[in-house]
């Protein structure tokens, strides 16, 4: 099964892409993980991600399609299919992953949109704790680690990204709303949306999801 998960920053797609990985057995493709893999690595590709990612921007397109291209093509044998998490994020994105899964024979099952509004959103990120250690994500309020910014599982240092901050947040809601939100609409005319409520819990989203997909 061959899946995209849509939504605005703080919908739960990292969440639900953890989730859907683990049970149904597929490569999960997170640009966001792959963008900071390459910024703490200092690669050139990083360096030119960090100015665009740190102020809330969107990478350029021929960085994240080739990115992505070169992942697609080298996926595991043993998985079910992949999960694309944070891409396409553009109407010229989505174009581009039809081009290249037609080239490699392969099809999109369904597009996850996952619904939410800016008071949710606004709220999950400027209280969202990462561990330095193994990555683990915690919520000052809704998920707080049993000791006051240490990792219940590893006891490492927790902290908050710099971009979790207001400002950073708004500036990414409203680029989502004029850059990807027409992925809707490209993606109804197509028959693989799937309109998912993910103001709710992460057990109840995931629900949902698999209701969607027939499971």
């Amino acid at each position: 099964m061959n899946l995209v998960l849509l939504g605005p920053p703080g919908a739960g797609k990292g969440t639900q892409a953890e989730i859907l990985r683990d049970r149904l057995s597929l490569e999960h493709l997170s640009t966001g993980d792959i963008l900071r893999s390459e910024m703490k690595k200092e690669t050139e590709l990083g360096k030119k991600a960090k100015e665009y990612v740190e102020s809330g921007k969107l990478v350029p397109d021929k960085i994240i399609v080739g990115m992505i291209a070169e992942r697609l093509a080298n996926i595991s044998p043993d998985k079910k299919g992949f999960l694309l998490d944070g891409f396409p994020r553009t109407v010229a994105q989505a174009e581009e992953l039809d081009k290249i899964l037609d080239d490699m024979g392969k099809k999109l099952d369904a597009v996850l949109y996952l619904r939410v509004s800016w008071e949710v959103v606004k709220e999950r990120l400027t209280g969202r704790l990462i561990c330095r250690g193994c990555g683990a994500i915690y919520h000052k309020k809704n998920k707080p680690p049993k000791k006051d910014m240490v990792c219940d599982i590893c006891g490492e240092e927790l902290y908050q990204r710099s971009d979790d901050n207001e400002i950073v947040i708004k500036n990414r809601f409203d680029v989502y709303n004029e850059q990807t939100a027409p992925l809707i609409e490209y993606y109804k005319e197509r028959s693989l949306l799937k309109e998912i409520n993910s103001e709710v819990s992460a057990e109840d989203t995931y629900t949902q999801i698999i209701s969607v997909l027939g499971l």
